[in-house]
């Protein structure tokens, strides 16, 4: 599979990436490389940043399956297909449970590790709702982005998430598409909101690893500390103030003086 990626610099090119260990950014689910524009540009200043879209996600293509053996061969090939010899995975939520799976999985191709806001366990919340409520727009009767909008308002009553989903929304009225692809998501919604332990139940990596959540998140909790330990016995923990699971948007100074931070130790 052939991901999209953007490369920041804007003006620089996978070349740098090939000599020194570029940071890659993992989106998470419904995520793109639009979301971390403004992060990435700001890590940019030092070394290269790499921002892909997952599968089914943004531009990259459209696949029948969302299965975390397959977004990790995906990183892989990724790094074969561009001749990058080690990275510096930074994933957020989904996309650190794949940080994760490809740091103990292939670790030769790591050289640090960042995740946030996520840990390797099951959650007991799915996204399926609104995956149901984005598939049941009628985007040929669509007459405009602000009138989708107003169409979840009812059953996405949070703004923020709704813009967040609407930039998945792309074309013009008459010939919206969804970049998401709902039905495979959908299907795959019961493996995404859990962490596929079997894969990896005897790996550890020893790799210097940083977790980072938001103050006002539940997603890593004191109770997942020991088997984040267990995985990777070099992680360190920090918390971003005034922030919740999407502290990229929130707090995105803080995450990226905490990432610059443990990047030059």
């Amino acid at each position: 599979m052939q991901l999209h990626f953007q490369v920041y610099p804007e003006a620089s090119s996978l070349q740098d990436a090939k000599d020194h260990p570029p940071l890659v950014i993992i989106p998470g689910l419904f995520g793109s490389t639009t979301n971390w524009r403004s992060v990435a540009r700001k890590l940019a200043t030092h070394r290269t940043v790499i921002v892909i879209d997952q599968r089914n996600h943004g531009r990259s293509p459209k696949a029948s399956s969302q299965s975390f053996e397959d977004m990790v061969c995906d990183l892989e090939q990724f790094a074969g297909q561009h001749g990058i010899q080690q990275m510096i995975p930074m994933g957020h939520s989904l996309g650190g449970k794949v940080a994760m799976l490809f740091a103990l999985m292939h670790s030769r191709l790591v050289q640090k590790l960042i995740v946030v806001d996520i840990a390797p366990v099951r959650y007991a919340h799915s996204h399926a709702p609104f995956l149901e409520q984005l598939a049941r727009l009628d985007l040929a009767e669509l007459g405009s982005r602000a009138e989708a909008d107003r169409a979840l308002m009812q059953v996405i009553p949070d703004t923020a998430t709704r813009l967040f989903l609407l930039q998945s929304l792309s074309g013009k009225p008459g010939s919206y598409v969804w970049r998401l692809n709902l039905p495979v998501l959908h299907q795959f919604m019961p493996q995404l909101v859990d962490f596929p332990l079997r894969l990896v139940e005897n790996s550890q990596n020893e790799l210097d690893a940083l977790f980072v959540n938001g103050e006002n998140s539940d997603y890593v909790l004191q109770e997942h500390i020991p088997l984040i330990l267990r995985l990777f016995p070099n992680a360190q923990f920090t918390t971003v103030a005034d922030a919740g699971h999407w502290l990229h948007a929130e707090q995105p100074d803080s995450l990226v003086t905490l990432v610059e931070e443990f990047l030059n130790e």
